[in-house]
């Protein structure tokens, strides 16, 4: 399922991967830079601490097409080799409030479902249909990366 959830939201999507090269899109630094923001969006390498570790934390910097830039930072709760990725994220860094996001991957024939999930409080309904079509951006770049 997509949609709205009571604590956030969660998206469901298919592709036709391998869920070693899912994971690996989602806890590899430069696979990571590769689609988080999508296809207008750059992730300069030199502003990217990305390991994905457990109690590790991360930060990125994402490039917009005007030019402006947005922070990011986070750490990483769970790990799970080719199931599950768990990590924390923000763009404003010097608050510490961070949305939790849950990723779960499940292998299937050739390919991979992920069920993303991510905490949204505060955020009324039209935030939350904003953050999955943002989502929904960032797995189309990751979908032809890993299908490519």
């Amino acid at each position: 399922m997509t949609g709205l959830t009571p604590e956030g939201i969660e998206i469901d999507r298919d592709i036709a991967a391998p869920s070693s090269r899912v994971f690996a899109a989602f806890t590899t630094a430069g696979d990571f830079a590769a689609w988080f923001g999508g296809d207008q969006v750059a992730v300069p390498a030199e502003t990217l601490d990305f390991v994905a570790e457990p109690g590790r934390a991360w930060r990125a910097t994402m490039v917009l097409p005007d030019g402006n830039t947005i922070a990011w930072t986070g750490e990483f709760r769970e790990v799970t080799p080719h199931t599950r990725v768990v990590f924390t994220l923000t763009d404003q860094p010097h608050d510490p409030a961070r949305a939790e996001v849950r990723v779960e991957l499940t292998a299937f024939g050739e390919g991979t479902r992920v069920h993303l999930e991510q905490d949204t409080p505060g955020f009324p309904d039209e935030a939350k249909r904003a953050t999955i079509a943002g989502y929904e951006g960032f797995l189309d770049a990751l979908q032809r990366l890993v299908t490519a």
